[in-house]
């Protein structure tokens, strides 16, 4: 799950993570509001959206007025904002974040992430603050330098210096991000995060050390633990058919193929995705019904994948474990009848009651194209999208 800016500077706030005054407003009358109760003579203007790349697509903008705060708020609020991580359709704007404005001598990158190579959390930080990083692991990967946590002990004291130093910073400003880094890494872990992106970090001119932007992303099976994270949940920035599916506990992620499927396991989910894209084909969204589905979620995943305009064809492809191939059947058939299934429709069924899963289908009187194995059906699949 993914939060804004000003709602991850708020936990980071709550560990100690020094961040400059702000806060988010929905109108430009409010934007000006809370720039007077900010107070100073310079604000930033912050578009907040689930993407990075603001800056860059127009969407943060330094206003030396309270009038200009309401101009840029004006412009940003109910915008368009399209960025390298939007797409080319890219995300309305419905609020901004008003924030003081300071006075910057250098800029820092610095996060926290699970290391997939080691099973650690690890601490990345580089001199190059304020771009892409990937842009910088591709020309300067000497400038990022990473230490790997031990779960047990967390972030020493000595690997946060040690990181300060290698960044080059100032023995009194190193004394200060030693206390950010501790602050960022403690918010990781108390938060069940998957990353916290602080980018850039900044050390002023006056010496401090402040989270200038904030990125949160959090592991969704954790967050029963934090029903106050889940309270930040921004509805409006995500897919509506990926909120549709979280309904019925269903893992779906929309992609902008033509081929709709529904599959149980994420592992088997992603080898019908490589397997379709094998044989020519595009995938039009991940997925997986899981191990305890039935005919309900079954339909529901149907009325789901059809809700997507693009698609020509639904592939489903089971292996029955503890899923039962003729409750997989007898949802297809469901889903059908009820949603009147006029795509062509390829199943391939196996495992646990699958003879009678594929005698259900076949005695259905549907237009079922059934398939012998995985690459049969990938093939057949192909065909009737392009078909």
């Amino acid at each position: 799950m993914n939060i804004h800016e000003y709602q991850g500077k708020e936990i980071l706030r709550k560990f100690g993570v020094a961040t400059l005054k702000g806060k988010v407003a929905f109108s430009p009358d409010e934007a000006m509001t809370v720039a007077k109760e900010i107070g100073g003579n310079v604000w930033v203007v912050k578009a907040q959206i689930h993407a990075g790349g603001r800056g860059k697509g127009g969407g943060v903008k330094v206003a030396k007025s309270l009038d200009e705060v309401h101009q840029l708020a004006s412009k940003i609020i109910n915008m368009t904002l399209v960025t390298h991580q939007t797409g080319p359709e890219g995300k309305k704007v419905n609020k901004v974040l008003i924030e003081q404005g300071c006075n910057i001598a250098k800029e820092y990158y610095v996060a926290c992430l699970v290391d997939r190579g080691t099973g650690r959390v690890a601490m990345m930080a580089s001199s190059e603050g304020g771009v892409d990083i990937e842009e910088v692991a591709e020309k300067h990967p000497e400038r990022i330098f990473k230490v790997d946590i031990d779960p047990v002990v967390g972030l020493a004291a000595f690997q946060a210096r040690e990181l300060a130093f290698r960044l080059q910073m100032a023995p009194d400003v190193a004394g200060k991000a030693v206390k950010f880094f501790m602050g960022l890494y403690n918010a990781f872990i108390a938060s069940d995060c998957s990353i916290a992106e602080i980018n850039p970090l900044v050390v002023t001119k006056e010496g401090d050390v402040l989270a200038l932007d904030a990125k949160m992303n959090f592991d969704s099976n954790a967050l029963y633990r934090h029903p106050e994270i889940m309270e930040m949940r921004d509805l409006t920035e995500e897919e509506p058919t990926e909120i549709e599916a979280s309904k019925y506990d269903l893992a779906f992620i929309k992609l902008d193929g033509n081929i709709g499927c529904l599959v149980n396991g994420a592992g088997l989910a992603m080898a019908t995705l490589d397997i379709i894209k094998l044989h020519g084909g595009t995938p039009a969204n991940f997925l997986d019904v899981g191990g305890g589905a039935n005919k309900e979620k079954v339909t529901a995943a149907f009325k789901i994948i059809l809700q997507d305009k693009n698609v020509r064809a639904i592939m489903v492809n089971i292996f029955g474990g503890i899923m039962k191939c003729d409750v997989i059947a007898e949802g297809v058939i469901a889903a059908s009848k009820e949603v009147g299934l006029k795509v062509p429709l390829i199943v391939r069924l196996e495992g646990t009651n699958v003879e009678l899963g594929k005698k259900l289908l076949k005695e259905s009187g549907l237009n079922i194209t059934p398939a012998d194995d995985l690459t049969d059906a990938a093939k057949k699949a192909v065909a009737a999208a392009k078909g």
